[in-house]
């Protein structure tokens, strides 16, 4: 008799458990908010609250940091990253609105990450002072844009910044490593198809080439009358008649070189092989 392969259900001590965690774990967030909401911030008690209701839902930063794990990040690295996005929640979220904390918190927190990962894991490594540096460009950049109303010059962000003109291009050049560009992708703006497309292409002749040397090769063992009628043959693409009339002999004389000629090179072939 088959055994069922049917998938078996949960066992009855481990769905209730985890239903029961997950039912304890919002009843105390929701505690926690209600006694925040009564506390002034800064103060010693808002702040051990506020350090409660962190500690309480970081489960759901492991969950969302879980979805990253293919990224090949160190995972405590992006559940951190994830924290940052839970606090920015706690801090934000207004139990009086009726929505659930995690409803509400897991959009923050799986952003946070997803920031990280856009702003700060790199394809390309850069020394970390570069790295550091770009930064400084990058915000000097989005200051003096606001100030002038436009995009500020190299020399500007220089100034700004007390390095020279030249650091300011290698920290822009560097900021383009963070993603790597594909092969396929299309160039943007001039129309041009992508890089790999224009890298070359298999040339169809390629097969032939062996043969071609194969072929030279053969033709110099021949008489020279011989290779002269093959190459008005075939290279030319004469006729018999037209080849008798060239060379002032008959169609039949001509047709007998060409029978003879392949014979030797089938013979030379074969020898060579």
């Amino acid at each position: 008799m088959l055994a069922s392969t049917a998938p078996q259900a949960p066992s009855s001590e481990t769905a209730p458990r985890r239903s029961s965690r997950g039912a304890d774990t919002r009843a105390l967030t929701q505690v926690l908010f209600a006694q925040l909401k009564e506390l002034q911030p800064g103060t010693p008690e808002h702040d051990r609250v506020r350090g409660a209701l962190i500690e309480a839902n970081l489960p759901l930063v492991r969950y969302a940091a879980a979805r990253f794990r293919s990224r090949n990040e160190p995972m405590e690295d992006v559940v951190q990253v994830g924290t940052i996005g839970l606090i920015n929640a706690i801090d934000r979220f207004d139990p009086d609105r009726g929505v659930q904390f995690p409803t509400f918190a897991m959009p923050t927190v799986v952003g946070e990450i997803k920031r990280y990962f856009r702003d700060n894991v790199r394809t390309v490594h850069v020394p970390r002072r570069l790295h550091e540096l770009w930064v400084q460009v990058n915000s000097a950049t989005e200051d003096l844009t606001t100030a002038f109303g436009r995009t500020p010059t190299t020399a500007e962000i220089a100034e700004r910044l007390r390095i020279t003109e030249d650091e300011v291009l290698s920290c822009i050049e560097a900021g383009r490593s963070y993603h790597a560009t594909s092969l396929e992708a299309a160039q943007e703006g001039d129309g041009l198809p992508g890089l790999l497309d224009r890298l070359g292409y298999e040339d169809p002749a390629l097969d032939g080439v062996e043969h071609r040397d194969l072929v030279r090769h053969l033709l110099v063992q021949l008489p020279e009358r011989e290779q002269r009628i093959l190459l008005l043959r075939y290279y030319s693409n004469l006729t018999q008649s037209q080849i008798s009339a060239e060379l002032g002999v008959s169609q039949m004389h001509v047709s007998r070189l060409l029978a003879r000629s392949f014979q030797r090179l089938r013979s030379a072939n074969r020898i060579d092989a």
